[in-house]
């Protein structure tokens, strides 16, 4: 990769089209992370599988996803972005198709596997892609409009999967994905320029310890929850095995030669600072979209589609801060925007503290209003000032290292929020259980329970449950509004890097 001042950036039109088809690639693998999670429960039913074989279907998708993710970097150094971008797409689309027809449990794991491998360079490869292609006064733009297709597409894919198991089938949930992988083959192979190769050795031992820590860790996650944490054997296992491997790994990365992984990417302090809040609104963002489809449909009784209805405001407010976001960055310190979107995220989880079972719908809908707001204003700057001064032979990498920890970042928190919830429903339900007694004075006059019948007493002991999950759920959303907090000290650390209109973007030939 080379800044070639001396060549000519992309037409207008030319840029444009790129731009669409690798916003196309980067929806579809974001979108996929979330929308075949409804359609589980008709999955399972169909394919005679358990709850727990059938979370394979998200499980393999994951581990894959975040295996491959690191790889791209050095595959599109290596071999060329625009090659490494259309064969992801190509076999993210046939595995997709594959997934639709599958009629085995094992059929369907193995092409969500292979699904995830295909996908893992699109999200990181497209925002390289579009830093690639813009000179740096208009990265900002760009990275506003890369945002909409990797945080608008977990949103909406539950609402989507829902809608789409409901009417047709789950099976949709996978063929929705073919003709716009079709488009963005199409876009890709008539618009893009191949970037410049450079030759790479292959650090296979580094590979592999990384890999083998992050699919370990991941498997470790995903069914931490499943498995009762530590006190299983396998859930041991797995934490040992991560932590080996990532030692390792470390250790051959600051002694090797050539490392899987260049340290020199962390020599620059605005990308480290970014890697950090990235992962945080990570565990921030997936989080809080993991905890909003069950407390509306099971602890407040929404339909699905209702539960898309009350949750769109979110991705309202995300679009009208990221198109804000794109005019202001070029004329605002990107400090001052970052630290507003992060103090609007904790606004948000702040409201949300104040869920009850008797509120209506409208806080619900502001709350996610603000959280739009405050990602689309932070996430877009974050990138370009995270990038702004990384030199560009580190830029493939770069882009993958960013979005792994985003991935591990969300990992971590959509295990840690439900792992808490379970915790704290059963100790909240004991705490209020203390208080609940045949002579309670207060509870007798209002109580329409019999506690002389089963039927009262369970109805009572359902009610109880019902506050003590409530109050688990606002317990999660003080954590996660202490987290978004606790990332503000972070903006100081930033040095955004003033950039001059005859700065030359990379370009891609």
């Amino acid at each position: 990769m080379s800044v070639a001042a001396n060549k000519p950036a992309p037409s207008g039109l030319n840029r444009g089209l790129i731009t669409i088809s690798v916003m196309l690639a980067s929806f579809l693998q974001a979108l996929d992370q979330t929308i075949a999670n409804v359609a589980l429960p008709r999955m399972g039913g169909e394919l005679s599988a358990t709850q727990e074989q059938i979370s394979w279907v998200l499980t393999s998708y994951i581990v894959a996803a975040a295996i491959m993710i690191p790889l791209s970097g050095w595959m599109a150094d290596r071999y060329g972005r625009k090659k490494v971008l259309v064969l992801s797409v190509v076999v993210f689309t046939v595995s997709s198709a594959l997934c639709g027809v599958a009629q085995s449990l094992a059929q369907i794991v193995l092409f969500r596997f292979l699904q995830g491998l295909a996908g893992a360079a699109l999200v990181p490869q497209s925002q390289a892609v579009l830093l690639d292609i813009n000179p740096p006064e208009r990265q900002g733009r760009a990275m506003a409009v890369w945002v909409l297709a990797v945080v608008v597409g977990p949103a909406v894919g539950p609402v989507l999967g829902g809608w789409l198991t409901d009417n047709y089938s789950w099976r949709w949930v996978f063929f929705i994905n073919v003709p716009f992988g079709v488009l963005s083959v199409l876009g890709l192979l008539s618009s893009m320029r191949e970037s410049h190769t450079r030759p790479a050795t292959f650090d296979f031992f580094g590979f592999a310890t990384l890999s083998l820590a992050v699919g370990a860790f991941q498997v470790m996650l995903d069914r931490g929850q499943l498995q009762d944490w530590f006190s299983s054997t396998e859930i041991c296992v797995e934490a040992a095995l991560a932590a080996v491997a990532f030692y390792v790994f470390m250790v051959h990365t600051v002694t090797a030669r050539d490392p899987f992984v260049n340290p020199g990417l962390f020599r620059d302090r605005n990308f480290d600072v970014g890697c950090i809040a990235i992962f945080t609104f990570g565990v921030v963002l997936f989080s809080t979209l993991a905890l909003l489809p069950p407390l509306l449909q099971d602890l407040m009784g929404y339909p699905v589609v209702t539960t898309g209805w009350v949750t769109a405001p979110r991705g309202v407010g995300i679009l009208v801060a990221t198109l804000a976001t794109g005019r202001l960055i070029a004329r605002v310190d990107a400090r001052l925007l970052i630290g507003a979107g992060i103090a609007l995220t904790a606004a948000s989880t702040w409201g949300m503290c104040g869920f009850s079972p008797l509120m209506d719908d409208r806080l619900v809908m502001w709350s996610g209003f603000i959280q739009g707001l405050g990602i689309g204003l932070a996430y877009a700057p974050l990138s370009t000032v995270s990038f702004a001064t990384l030199s560009p032979q580190f830029r493939s990498g770069g882009t993958s290292m960013f979005n792994l920890l985003r991935n591990i970042g969300s990992s971590i928190g959509i295990s840690t929020v439900q792992a808490l919830l379970t915790r704290n429903t059963q100790i909240m339900h004991s705490r209020l259980g203390e208080h609940i007694t045949l002579f309670g004075g207060r509870l007798r006059p209002a109580a329409p329970y019999s506690f002389s019948m089963p039927q009262g007493l369970a109805a009572l002991d359902a009610s109880v449950t019902r506050q003590a999950t409530m109050i688990a759920y606002n317990n999660d959303f003080k954590l996660l509004m202490v987290l978004s907090l606790a990332t503000l000290p972070l903006v100081l650390l930033l040095s955004p890097r003033r950039l001059g209109a005859g700065d030359a973007p990379v370009i891609m030939e």
